[in-house]
């Protein structure tokens, strides 16, 4: 199911929830965020607020470290349509500035700072950082990502480039709706193939103009950066502008479905000539950013081919030597945003523990170290002339502009983005536990309490059931997974670092594979029993809700719960592992988390033992089943095979079925319907 894509608490895609669905929806109209009278005298979260959160994306430090910029995104829940503006602030705090008021988004700092360039609809601009002088970059049309050199003479952008014929074509008879399959990854993710790739173009820039596009992977029939999430950080510049990183999974077919193996590329903008500076490495390689001298490229690097959530170590290649040096070598915990800190460290985010603190690291003697602490996780770093900023969440609060003290580790929220919503609407408490499991470990669970919590009252409870299976559950924010909506209605919310999560070290994240109804679904039973014996906990009112390997966990859980819960909620989960396999896309992960493919001799656990739909003749509990017509990572088919079999056995069920969604429900009124079902049918069999 996929590390990457089920991290609701994920910041950035968390971010832009339902951006990429609503592309004709980009507004310049100013959209009414303030909070109604009701809202405001009713005091809790609700669907409606969630979506008059702003949305913050961008973040991008200015050279001399004195000015953040950032975007912020509003939707227009009664529209659907989105507005999304550059804004700026002292990166010491101060008062924010917003920059553009007709749209406007992907801010660079060029011309040392003199100048910024953002996107405008289809349009490239340029400002001053005061926000005046606006002017239109001409020449460049049809792009995607798009950066300037630090030279400030060239660019770098990405467009898709059509290159396989259609039945159409090849017949010439353009009212078929047919296509003609020879490989897989024919569909991907949420989209069938259009045919065409996501190529890595140059262009002159002479600050005024683009012109003389090379497509510098022409004739290739691969995606850079790679599908489905085109990371823009997969993507950047030599600090001389003389040479461009990229990732890049030169696969196709069944080899692309059952491999992670991508490489980095170094492309001489001077001869043309480009090296593949990770091969012979199996895994994912992506992330490449250079030092400040240029001398270096550091890396994110897995090892194991097909492991999508392999250890994610930190690599630093010499590009004067060809040297390649694991430089986190020894350290069990994944290295994510990465920023240089000169050319002698290198500034990080790590899941740790429930949380994402800032660390850095020596390249002198590879020693790391600890800079902040707290119950947040800290993401999009931006280090720039000694100044460190950086995104930061918690559980209570999406993503905000945080300052970092580069020397003693504390920070301060330098943005309030949505202060006119905490104003009036009250957060519960977030409180960490642990537990012993059956087999004597320490299980790490976060407790949401509902606002006004009190502690002589009985509350129902709900088992949160986290994707992945593997990745972090730290102190993320999501506008779906919300565990403050969920506390707000009235629940006690038990999310539980159950094995397999990230920020534990690597032998607790893979465990899970092979064994995904074993130890895992074990901690979830100690956790959520442990909790139930609290003086505040209804025993009798308790639920297990959960999306896409956490959906898993509800089905397997309806099997082997023995009457613990009241009421299930599973979305877009794995019902049946064998009809799955035979419909899912990306082949890597069910190979090594299944451990196999169904037709092994002997057949692996996965599509045995551990598969829900064995369990079904079990299932006695009310559940609410919901998908997207638009999953191709886990089909609808399986939560309407789920619900025809609780029907077919008489067991109290409810299909929500999304004709235009895919794994998320990422449209504003879908995605309040969402919610309003979500608590109708946990509030019939738990209130």
């Amino acid at each position: 199911m996929k590390k990457n894509l089920i991290l609701f608490l994920a910041v950035t895609m968390a971010l832009l929830s339902g951006c990429t669905d609503n592309k004709g929806k980009e507004t310049g109209t100013i959209i009414d965020v303030s909070l109604t009278e009701a809202e405001k005298a009713g005091g809790i979260l609700t669907p409606e607020i969630l979506w008059k959160y702003g949305r913050i994306g961008s973040i991008v430090l200015s050279p001399d470290g004195a000015t953040v910029l950032y975007t912020v995104t509003y939707y227009d829940l009664a529209t659907e349509a989105r507005t999304t503006n550059i804004y700026s602030i002292p990166s010491a705090g101060g008062t924010a500035t917003q920059l553009t008021d007709a749209g406007g988004y992907g801010p660079q700092w060029i011309e040392n700072g003199e100048k910024i360039a953002y996107i405008a609809g289809s349009k490239v601009m340029t400002m001053k950082p005061d926000g005046s002088d606006k002017k239109e970059i001409t020449g460049l049309q049809d792009f995607e990502i798009l950066s300037f050199s630090p030279a400030g003479d060239m660019v770098y952008f990405t467009r898709r480039v059509k290159m396989d014929q259609t039945a159409n074509e090849k017949y010439g008879l353009p009212n078929a709706r047919v296509r003609i399959i020879n490989d897989l990854m024919y569909r991907h993710w949420n989209t069938w193939s259009d045919y065409s790739y996501s190529h890595l173009f140059t262009a002159s820039f002479d600050g005024k103009t683009i012109s003389n596009e090379k497509d510098i992977m022409e004739g290739q029939r691969y995606d850079a950066p790679d599908s489905p999430w085109f990371d823009e950080a997969d993507i950047c510049w030599s600090p001389d502008g003389k040479f461009i990183a990229y990732a890049c999974k030169k696969l196709t077919g069944k080899a692309y479905a059952l491999s992670t193996n991508t490489d980095i590329y170094l492309y001489d903008i001077t001869t043309g000539e480009e090296k593949n500076i990770t091969e012979g490495n199996p895994g994912y390689d992506k992330l490449p950013l250079f030092s400040p001298d240029g001398s270096m490229i550091a890396y994110s690097s897995m090892k194991e081919a097909g492991y999508e959530s392999d250890l994610e170590r930190l690599f630093v290649y010499d590009m004067t030597t060809g040297e390649r040096k694991w430089l986190s070598e020894g350290w069990d915990y994944d290295v994510q945003t990465m920023q240089w800190n000169g050319n002698e460290a290198i500034w990080f985010t790590s899941p740790y523990r429930g949380t994402q603190p800032v660390f850095n690291i020596s390249l002198a003697s590879g020693s790391i170290t600890s800079v902040t602490h707290g119950n947040y996780d800290m993401g999009s770093l931006q280090l720039r002339n000694g100044v460190l900023v950086a995104g930061m969440m918690s559980m209570a609060r999406p993503t905000e502009v945080a300052s970092v003290d580069m020397a003693t580790g504390e920070f301060n929220m330098i943005t309030d983005v949505n202060g006119h919503i905490y104003e009036s609407i009250k957060m519960g408490k977030t409180e960490e536990r642990y537990t012993r499991t059956r087999d004597g470990k320490d299980l790490q669970s976060w407790i949401i309490y509902p606002p006004d919590f009190d502690p002589a009252k009985k509350y129902p409870a709900l088992l949160y059931c986290k994707g992945g299976p593997q990745g972090s559950l730290g102190q993320g924010w999501s506008y779906r997974w919300n565990y403050q909506i969920m506390a707000a209605n009235g629940y006690i919310v038990v999310a539980v670092n159950r094995r397999g999560n990230s920020g534990f070290g690597s032998e607790w994240r893979e465990q899970i594979s092979g064994d995904y109804g074993g130890k895992n679904m074990q901690d979830y039973l100690d956790a959520i029993d442990a909790m139930a014996k609290e003086p505040f906990v209804d025993k009798d009112r308790l639920g297990a809700v959960g999306a896409s390997y956490g959906g898993y966990s509800v089905f397997y859980l309806a099997g082997i719960h023995e009457k613990r819960f009241k009421a299930f909620i599973s979305h877009c989960g794995v019902y049946n592992t064998v009809a799955e396999y035979g419909s899912t896309e990306e082949y890597w992960y069910p190979n090594k988390d299944y451990q196999g493919a169904p037709w092994d001799k002997p057949q692996p656990p996965g599509y045995n033992q551990f598969s829900p739909n064995t369990l079904v003749d079990k299932w006695d509990t009310p559940i609410l089943i919901i998908t997207g017509a638009n999953d191709f990572r886990i089909p609808y088919s399986q939560s309407l095979e789920a619900f025809n079999s609780a029907q077919l056995l008489g067991v109290p069920s409810r299909l929500l079925f999304f004709e235009n969604e895919y794994h998320w429900v990422t449209k504003p009124q879908n995605a309040v319907i969402w919610q309003k079902e979500f608590f109708e049918f946990l509030d019939t069999y738990l209130k």
